[in-house]
C-alpha cells in the first residue's frame, strides 16, 4: 500500500531566554499537535503503532542544535521521523547576550492507504 498524507499541521514555539533550540522545537511541535484530533484513526481502524507515519520538520536558525531524539520522543503516536532544517528566527539581545529563539514545526501524518 502507498503512504498518503492525511494531515499537515503547523506550529510555532519559542525560547525567550537562553537560546535553547530544542525547547523552542518542542514547543512548536506541541503547538502543532494541539491543533489536531486524530479521530479518523478510530473510524478507519488504523493501528498508529504500525500504520501511521509521522514526519516532523523543524525550522530553526541553527538546526544542529536541536536534539532530534527529544523531539521524536515527544510525539505520542506513530512511526516518527524528525529532521531539523534552516529556518525559524533568532532575535538578538546584544545588551544581555540572551537571544530569543523561534522555531517552526511542520507535522505531517501519512497513512498506508490503497
Amino acid at each position: 500500500m502507498a503512504q498518503k498524507r492525511v494531515i499537515l499541521e503547523l506550529g510555532t514555539g519559542n525560547d525567550l531566554h537562553g537560546g535553547d533550540y530544542t525547547k523552542a522545537a518542542l514547543r512548536a511541535v506541541q503547538d502543532a499537535l494541539h491543533h489536531s484530533s486524530l479521530t479518523m484513526l478510530r473510524a478507519l481502524e488504523v493501528n498508529p503503532k504500525t500504520s501511521m507515519f509521522v514526519n516532523v520538520t523543524i525550522g530553526v536558525q541553527q538546526p544542529d542544535r536541536v536534539d532530534i531524539e527529544k523531539v521524536r520522543a515527544s510525539l505520542p503516536h506513530g512511526i516518527v521521523t524528525v529532521k531539523a532544517v534552516k529556518g525559524g528566527l533568532d532575535v538578538a539581545d546584544p545588551e544581555n547576550n540572551d537571544p530569543a529563539v523561534i522555531a517552526s514545526a511542520a507535522v505531517e501524518v501519512r497513512l498506508e492507504l490503497p
